[in-house]
Parts: C-alpha cells; sequence; structure tokens
C-alpha cells in the first residue's frame, strides 16, 4: 500500500530525474502511474529544495520496469500488490482450466487452484489491516486457520463453503475420484462467486475478475434429457465418500445456503405447444425449488382446470363447503389473476393460472387446489378469506 506523500525512493527517482533535465509533468505522470493515492504536482517541485541523494541509473531503470508493469485496468502492480495478484490469477486460472472441455482433472485443479487464491486473497487483507500472516516458525497462516477467525472478513456461508473445499481438497491430493465429478460443481459455482464478491468489497470493484472472465460458449446444446441423464448417472465411490463427509460436517440449513451450494429455481411462463418458457433465479421463493429437469410444455398441461372444477375439487378434498363466490375472493385477494377488462390480461401468478388469448378465459392449476386446500382447512385462513371483500 502507498502513501499519500512520496516514498524516500520515489523522492530520490524524482531528483534524478529532475537532475537529468526532465520536464516535471513527465516524472508526475511516472510516479503517479498505477499510485493510488496519486500525489500532485507540487510535490516534484518540492523535491528539488531536499538535500537527499539521487537514484542511481540501475535503481530508475528498476523503477520504470516496475511501472510498466502495472495493469492500468485494476491499478495492480505485481510487485507492489504481489498476493492480490496471485489470487485473481489463482482463481481465473481455477475457472479456465474447469471449463476446458477435454480436461477430466477438472475437480483436483479447481479445488487446489481455489484454495490458493483465497489464501492469497486473505492474506493481502489481514497485511492491509497491519495484521502479522506468519507463525513464529515464519509460515504463513494457512486458509483452513484464518477462516475460523473471529474477524474473518467474509460471510458464513463463503466460510462454510470454504470448508468443504478443503475437504475436497485434501481428498484430491491423496486419491483419485474415478469420476468427472458433477456433485461438487454447485459448491465451485458458489466458491467463485464468493471469491468475486470478497474481492470487489474487500479491495475496490477495479479489481473484479468479471471484466476478465466472459461467459462460455459451445457448438451444441445439451437437450433436458441429455442433462437428466447426466444427472442420474451413478456418482463414483470417493465421491459419495466425500460428499458423506460434507453432509455431516454441516446442517441442512448451512447447506442450502446459496454462498455455501449455488442453485438455480426457476418459474414457468406459458409458452405454446412446441416450446418451454423457464424464468430462473439463484434466489429461492418460499416453496421448493423445481426440478428443472422436468419438462413442461403445453399449457392445457399445465393448467387444465377451469374455475367450477377447481371449486368441485376443492370440495371433494377438503370435505367443506366451497362457493364460486369464495374461489373469486381467493384469486383477488392473493393476486393470482387480474380483474375482468383488465388491460394486462395476462398478467397472472404462472405457478396458479393463466390467460388463454383464444376464448378469453382462465384456467389454473393443480397447485392452485392445493394452495386453496390449505386455506380451507386452515379456520382462521378461511375466515379471513370469506371476509374479503370484493
Amino acid at each position: 500500500m502507498l502513501t499519500p506523500s512520496m516514498t524516500a525512493l520515489e523522492k530520490q527517482i524524482v531528483k534524478a530525474l529532475l537532475g537529468k533535465g526532465q520536464r516535471n509533468q513527465d516524472i508526475h505522470a511516472l510516479i503517479n502511474t498505477g499510485r493510488d493515492p496519486t500525489v500532485n504536482f507540487g510535490r516534484i517541485s518540492d523535491v528539488k529544495k531536499l538535500e537527499i541523494l539521487p537514484a542511481t541509473d540501475e535503481q530508475i531503470e528498476r523503477f520504470r520496469l516496475e511501472k510498466s508493469l502495472i495493469d492500468l485496468q485494476t491499478g495492480l502492480s505485481p510487485f507492489e500488490n504481489e498476493r492480490l495478484v496471485r489470487a485473481r490469477e489463482a482463481m481465473m486460472l481455477a475457472i479456465q482450466i474447469f471449463n476446458m472441455p477435454l480436461l477430466r482433472f477438472k475437480v483436483e485443479v479447481f479445488a487446489v487452484l481455489s484454495n490458493i487464491a483465497w489464501t492469497y486473497l486473505l492474506h493481502e487483507f489481514y497485511i492491509r489491516q497491519g495484521r502479522v500472516i506468519t507463525h513464529k516458525d515464519g509460515s504463513s497462516f494457512l486458509l483452513g486457520q484464518m477462516i475460523k477467525r473471529q474477524d474473518v472478513p467474509i460471510t458464513a456461508g463463503s466460510v462454510k463453503n470454504l470448508q468443504a473445499m478443503k475437504v475436497i481438497r485434501d481428498a484430491v491430493e491423496h486419491k483419485t475420484l474415478s469420476a468427472i465429478g458433477e456433485t461438487f460443481y454447485a459448491i465451485f459455482q458458489a466458491n467463485c462467486l464468493n471469491f468475486e464478491k470478497s474481492l470487489c468489497e474487500l479491495f475496490g470493484e477495479r479489481v473484479s475478475l468479471g471484466k476478465d472472465l466472459s461467459y462460455a460458449i459451445q457448438i451444441s446444446k445439451m437437450s433436458i434429457d441429455q442433462a437428466a441423464m447426466l444427472q442420474k448417472a451413478e456418482v463414483a465411490g470417493p465421491i459419495q465418500s466425500i460428499d458423506a463427509q460434507l453432509s455431516k460436517m454441516f446442517t441442512d440449513d448451512e447447506m442450502s445456503d446459496p454462498d455455501f451450494k449455488f442453485k438455480v429455481s426457476y418459474s414457468l411462463e406459458k409458452a405454446s405447444k412446441g416450446d418451454a418458457h423457464f424464468t430462473f433465479s439463484n434466489k429461492l421463493g418460499d416453496g421448493n425449488p423445481h426440478n428443472v429437469l422436468v419438462q413442461k410444455v403445453a399449457a392445457d398441461e399445465n393448467w387444465p382446470l377451469r374455475a367450477s372444477l377447481v371449486v368441485k375439487k376443492v370440495m371433494e378434498k377438503t370435505g367443506k363447503k366451497f362457493s364460486s363466490h369464495n374461489h373469486t375472493q381467493a384469486w383477488r385477494k392473493l393476486g393470482v389473476r387480474p380483474k375482468p377488462g383488465s388491460l394486462t390480461p395476462s398478467a397472472t401468478t404462472p405457478k396458479f393460472c393463466t390467460y388463454h388469448v383464444a376464448h378469453n378465459d382462465y384456467t389454473y392449476s393443480d397447485e392452485w387446489v392445493d394452495k386453496l386446500c390449505g386455506i380451507v382447512t386452515d379456520d382462521i385462513e378461511f375466515g379471513k378469506l370469506k371476509a374479503f371483500k370484493l
């Protein structure tokens, strides 16, 4: 970390360059290249008055070389910011190697390089905080030791994710997995996202990896059936063993944290019979995430029930009186569909209801029936529904 005022070496460099007749503005530009914070122009002139030895030609050459190697996008120097540079590069290598389609050594490489990236990242954080990162024997703090500290600057979910990564890393150092290891991909994805978030929060948006890593493209797409086949593939014994170890280490709530394991949920939008329209999100709602491998296409299959049939099914399942008026109260109260005459008739809750342009009416899903049954069987909730004014 540089200081607001010039360092002793910078002053010697300025003194030498002034003595060589170089212009103040050129010296000022050289000193401020990659420097944060920068020094103002007046500091260059001030050096003229100082009684100090000028830098040698060798020192000037070294100084220019170091300045030339600064990444102007991130502002990082491989000399001043060595740990942070290595942290970023280790994670970039982990991701790039993992995304190479012909490699089968993905899990092992990613687990090791990710561990290195996080170690350098936290070392840099603690050093900038003025903390010591070495033991009495001269060895540096291990990642496993740093994430146990009370002052670790990452989320609890990120800590759990790194604990899981350590288990995987330790395993791959000593044995082969005999499989590609798809089981761990969600943990790896969360690890990448956590790294980017921590990198930017601790050291600024300027050092983000987002500009350096673009989306991967591929020649062919994987069909839903192919993805389902991959998911059903038998998990190798060593991976089952690691997975079982992780399950013992963490609670279900800890393992459901998006910072621990990245998850994508989807909702099904209205589609023609030939298409399937999915809306994806990595934030799970109040229900269980749907299985993305279940292909549902036709509106008639997903929302097969007219209002009269919904009323009939609710009464059959609950054994209680439920009228068409109650049904109207329900969809109005819960905002499942717009009122008649709405300018946006298709603005429905896709999980429960859809609008048919051809015959200008609505049909409902079995999930809507289940939702209503839950309300009707709860006397308090049913009372609130019947009291709702249309």
